[in-house]
């Protein structure tokens, strides 16, 4: 019996500390057999004992409350959990499973979502709001089964309703299996960075406004990087977050993006970094001297401690393209200091970082990612397609009675994936479809747009722009090898969409400027080592195309991580059937779900 020990500094991640009984085996049984008898019943009891102690060693605990935080220069509550921002890391090795305990004990209905594990056959913990369950309401519990398969690397959780991500996230770490190593040396240490959102008025309060006027929400006052904003901000300095690191050694970063509403550009000054994963997967090393970011991904990169020892500061900012969108203009900064005897340099030196409109430099990043794809490290990208799909994402507007909406000229903003802005339904669809319930969905999500017209010309009309509100899935049979182009539109002034599916990972095979050609594109695909993900950037004006294989039964939520395209109706939901055979079908419900 294997016994995990969880309590492990962030410094020795690298390895676990296992406990191993071993049982005699008597030579004679004659005379031992009174000797195997007592002790027969002393394994017993510590199989029974250790069996309670391994429940209890993969369980966590997950307390949503509300805490109060002070940054610039004021305190606010915010929602947490366990009173932490960022909220607790998750510890576990490829192939495991967990169990954590949820407690609402805020005063908002609230769930948790598990981004980027796949949990097969498992969509009943996969937390987005009325899509795979209802919310936990206050005073309310939900005990979620975590079951990760192929993910290995850094991945993250955060809260899947209204906005309450903004402060209810943290990150899942995913070490490889015992007795395998990473693909790369092992680093002298490992440390998370975070990346997120500020705002001084209450989330809430911002969603609310979103919804009830209309318009665009008030952008964040300050971005951060572990929690805090950093030196550039006011009342901030004292508690910017240092990396300490030695020269010489090399430093496992693992970079997430878990801000609200902005793909984010990351660079450390003077220091090069080598990205060696993303998404929960390995990629072929690539030396970069910035990251491209998007809300709701995952780099790993590796830093080497090679420069004069000194202070140097760590930067993010947004990266936000279109000139029709508002969008926080401020810089987050943690400090990378050297150990040792020196006078650091006053201020330290900031990165060069790309201009907040440079397509360019967020395309080329996001291209040049590549999956390992080694024997140790296969792919499986779906050739024989046996189901195309065509997306168009856009942005859209609804007319309001005496246009008194805060949208572009009085009407209400909106969202659609083919001309459908999704509604949540008043029921989870999991629930429905798992019971048969009739008239929550409909299952008729079209495979193309209703109309084709030039999608990233720059003078469209203005009919276009109205999409139908809607609740639909699309169907898809199991194991259906499936190709999907996202096509982006310049309605409303375009913008990148950073696309997330549930329950995949997918394979990004293309990705272009202008209107998808079916004839001439594909021919450019890269099907030999496409990156893994599951959340992609879908580029302002273009395209991106990606294959993955539905063989994970469930309903599985596919949105825009923008959580203001979210929630204007950048969603659907893919229903994958049952395969053939009980370890091909959803398994059953847990007992505790909680109630609608």
């Amino acid at each position: 019996m294997s016994v995990r020990l969880f309590a492990i500094p962030i410094a020795v991640l690298h390895s676990s500390v296992w406990k191993t009984t071993q049982f005699p085996s008597p030579t004679t049984k004659k005379k031992m057999w009174f000797i195997l008898k007592i002790f027969n019943l002393q394994v017993l009891g510590l199989l029974f004992v250790g069996a309670i102690h391994c429940q209890a060693l993969v369980n966590y605990t997950f307390v949503v409350e509300e805490a109060p935080y002070t940054r610039l220069c004021s305190t606010k509550n915010i929602l947490t959990v366990n009173g932490q921002f960022p909220g607790p890391t998750l510890y576990v090795h490829k192939g495991e499973t967990i169990f954590v305990d949820v407690h609402n004990k805020g005063n908002y209905n609230i769930t948790i979502h598990w981004h980027g594990v796949k949990q097969p056959r498992n969509p009943w913990s996969d937390g987005p709001e009325y899509i795979t369950q209802c919310p936990i309401q206050p005073g309310g519990r939900f005990r979620q089964k975590i079951i990760f398969s192929t993910e290995e690397g850094t991945l993250w959780w955060h809260a899947h309703s209204e906005w309450w991500r903004a402060t209810v996230h943290g990150a899942i770490i995913i070490y490889p299996k015992n007795g395998t190593n990473y693909p790369f040396p092992l680093p002298h240490a490992e440390v998370p960075i975070i990346f997120g959102e500020w705002w001084k008025q209450d989330i809430l309060k911002i969603y609310n406004e979103t919804v009830v006027t209309g318009g665009a929400p008030n952008v964040s006052d300050a971005f951060t990087i572990n929690g805090q904003p950093g030196d550039l901000y006011p009342c901030s300095k004292p508690d910017t977050f240092k990396l300490k690191v030695d020269h010489g050694k090399t430093y496992l970063l693992r970079l997430i993006n878990s801000a609200v509403q902005d793909i984010l550009f990351f660079a450390i000054a003077k220091h090069n970094v080598t990205v060696v994963g993303t998404d929960g997967s390995y990629t072929k090393p690539l030396v970069s001297n910035y990251v491209t970011i998007s809300p709701g991904q995952t780099i790993d990169v590796l830093l080497k401690a090679n420069k004069q020892a000194d202070h140097y500061y760590m930067a993010a900012k947004a990266y936000s393209s279109s000139s029709a969108v508002t969008f926080d203009n401020t810089t987050t900064t943690a400090i990378l200091q050297y150990n040792g005897n020196y006078t650091p340099s006053s201020p330290p030196s900031l990165p060069h970082l790309p201009s907040y409109n440079d397509t360019n430099a967020s395309i080329s990043f996001t291209n040049s990612l590549r999956s390992l794809a080694n024997e140790k490290h296969p792919i499986h990208v779906p050739i024989n397609i046996t189901k195309n799909l065509f997306f168009v994402i856009s942005i859209n507007v609804f007319p309001c009675a005496n246009n008194s909406c805060a949208g572009p000229n009085g009407s209400r903003l909106a969202t659609s994936v083919n001309n459908i802005s999704f509604v949540n339904p008043s029921i989870d669809i999991l629930q429905a479809y798992y019971y048969h319930v009739n008239g929550v969905f409909g299952t008729r999500f079209p495979d193309f747009p209703p109309l084709l017209f030039n999608f990233t010309a720059e003078d469209l009309p203005l009919y276009l722009e109205t999409p139908k509100h809607g609740t639909k899935v699309k169907i898809l049979d199991y194991n259906t090898n499936v190709e999907l182009v996202f096509q982006g539109t310049s309605l409303v002034g375009g913008n990148d969409h950073p696309m997330h599916l549930h329950g995949f990972s997918f394979y990004v095979v293309g990705s272009g400027l202008g209107n998808f050609d079916k004839d001439k594109d594909p021919l450019g695909y890269n099907l030999v080592d496409p990156p893994h993900q599951n959340t992609i950037a879908v580029p302002i004006d273009g395209w991106t195309a990606i294959r993955f294989k539905a063989d994970n039964p469930g309903v599985w939520f596919m949105h825009c991580h923008f959580d203001r395209h979210m929630t204007w109706g950048m969603d659907m939901a893919f229903v994958v059937k049952n395969g053939k055979g009980p370890q091909q079908d959803i398994l059953a419900p847990p007992p505790d779900m909680p109630p609608c």
